[in-house]
């Protein structure tokens, strides 16, 4: 995976203050051919090395290791898989440099991508809704044939002196029945354009959430904090059953929880099952759901009456969250971290996810959530001084779209199409409800520990499609016997690794019998 273009960055601050390379390398105590090396982003480096550098140049440490431009690279790279740069040769390290001398100019490039991303899902949406639509060619016809009609009415009554009252009342009676039916069409026609566009989202909202989350690590203390102050008010232990929940909302908020309540008809978001009535105080909760999705809805529920102040405090201190759709989408993704950490507090997770080793399925029948819910929390175990272990997370569906992703340093997760197929976690999807394992092992010998499992939400009837969802949990090969994971595992040997790619276009493997697009970058 590209490295941070740190380097550059050096070169370009030692340059600005007028140091040459011989002065600075002497006062770093290494040669000036190793640190033309460093320069050059031939060599990686860290440590006391980075520290040291970072003092003499007078910079912050973050400001040459930026996870950031890491991602930022990653994603240069990715984008060049569209069809758009078929023609174009491009090279790994042209995206490094260009993030390394001139990084406003990378992020343009980013921002216009997005754009570009945004306008073609619009056109695309339309376009679909056009030529599939058979109701706009027939509403179309009608509209002709009403107005025909009209016309003709009109002329006939403004070209004849000599009619009798009733035939008059006849073609004016037409003319009120035809024009009464053009409206109708007319409308019905605009109602259906309407929702064509309601319908057609930016991807913006939901990639400027995504950076937010990770320029953070996935880590949040000022939510980390308020929960623990909410769970110490209230009594609550992670393992307490849901009727503490239920407790807890009718004792503080006066809410009741009405469980098996007929809200069929009710509108509810794809993200809840579960509906919350302002005016009666209600929360209705569908007799189908599992008791993993009551508890969160409860969790989540709890969360909004009671701390949306800390929310929207964290969202307004972020210069990521521009417009109010990436907002509420952000709002929501709080929401949800919140109440992972109300059923999973910080360090009683923490210990038993060590003791457990890693173990999701024991960690989710403990504190009785779902796969993904106990995966997302283990990868938000970033508080300093008492890490868990880093693991990515990515979270999709069987047609391959990324619902919810977290990278790692050296592993992207794409942004804006499918990842390698051979990643377990499209095989999880042949065996829902188990964990499947992977050692994967990238072009530049990079090697990391997938887990993924498919689960199905809770349905609502026989008649109602199953639809699965995949969760994969990812970490660094050095970690993996930290896990339960890597038992019966050789994490040496080449014959326990599977040569995989982020994709095919971003792949350099080039004796993969799963190839289904020749690489678009150059090495």
């Amino acid at each position: 995976m590209p490295r941070a273009p740190i380097g550059l960055k050096i070169k370009k601050r030692r340059k600005s203050l007028g140091i040459t390379q011989v002065k600075l390398a002497e006062k770093l105590g290494i040669s000036a051919s190793y640190l033309n090396l460093i320069e050059n982003n031939k060599r990686s480096i860290g440590g006391k090395l980075l520290q040291r550098i970072s003092n003499e140049l007078g910079m912050e440490t973050g400001a040459l290791d930026g996870e950031s431009d890491r991602r930022l690279i990653l994603e240069l790279h990715e984008l060049t898989t569209d069809a758009l740069f078929e023609n174009i040769e491009l090279s790994h390290e042209t995206a490094a440099n260009l993030v390394g001398r001139h990084p406003r100019w990378a992020r343009a490039i980013q921002t216009l991508y997005r754009a570009y991303l945004n306008q073609a899902q619009t056109i695309n949406a339309l376009s679909d809704r056009l030529n599939y639509a058979p109701y706009i060619d027939d509403a179309v016809f009608r509209m002709l044939t009403n107005a025909t009609a009209i016309r003709s009415s009109s002329e006939i009554l403004g070209g004849t002196q000599e009619m009798s009252d009733r035939d008059r009342q006849r073609f004016h009676n037409i003319l009120t029945e035809e024009s009464q039916k053009l409206a109708d069409v007319a409308g019905g026609l605009s109602t259906f354009l309407d929702n064509a566009k309601f319908q057609t989202r930016s991807l913006t909202p939901a990639e400027d959430v995504d950076d937010f989350v990770m320029d953070h690590d996935g880590y949040f203390q000022e939510l980390e904090d308020a929960a623990a102050d909410f769970l110490a008010e209230i009594g609550f232990q992670g393992s307490d059953t849901e009727s503490m929940l239920q407790e807890v909302l009718e004792r503080k908020f006066d809410v009741q929880v009405r469980i098996g309540a007929d809200n069929r008809d009710v509108m509810r978001s794809s993200h809840h099952q579960s509906v919350f009535n302002q005016i009666t105080r209600t929360l209705d909760v569908p007799n189908y759901a599992s008791s993993q999705v009551r508890r969160f809805e409860m969790a989540c529920l709890l969360v909004e009456l009671s701390m949306s102040d800390v929310i929207s405090s964290v969202i307004a201190k972020s210069d990521i969250l521009i417009s109010a759709a990436a907002q509420e989408w952000a709002a929501s993704e709080l929401i949800d971290y919140l109440a992972r950490a109300l059923l999973m507090p910080y360090d009683e997770f923490l210990d038993d996810a060590v003791r457990e080793r890693y173990d999701v399925d024991v960690l989710s029948r403990k504190y009785t959530v779902t796969f993904q819910t106990a995966a997302s929390r283990l990868a938000s175990l970033r508080k300093s001084g008492s890490e868990g272990i880093p693991f990515g997370l990515m979270h999709t569906n069987p047609a391959g779209h990324v619902l919810k992703r977290r990278t790692l340093a050296g592993l992207p997760i794409p942004r804006y199409g499918n990842a390698c197929p051979l990643w377990d976690i499209y095989s999880s999807f042949q065996t829902p409800g188990r964990i499947v394992r992977q050692l994967a092992r990238f072009p530049n010998k990079d090697k990391f520990l997938f887990i993924a499992k498919a689960e199905a939400p809770d349905q609502t009837g026989f008649s109602q499609p199953r639809v699965l969802k995949a969760t994969m949990l990812a970490c660094e090969a050095v970690h993996a016997d930290r896990t339960v994971y890597a038992d019966g595992l050789d994490l040496s040997s080449l014959k326990s690794m599977t040569n995989v790619g982020l994709n095919c276009r971003l792949c350099s493997w080039t004796d993969c019998a799963h190839r289904e697009e020749d690489p678009i970058l150059t090495q």
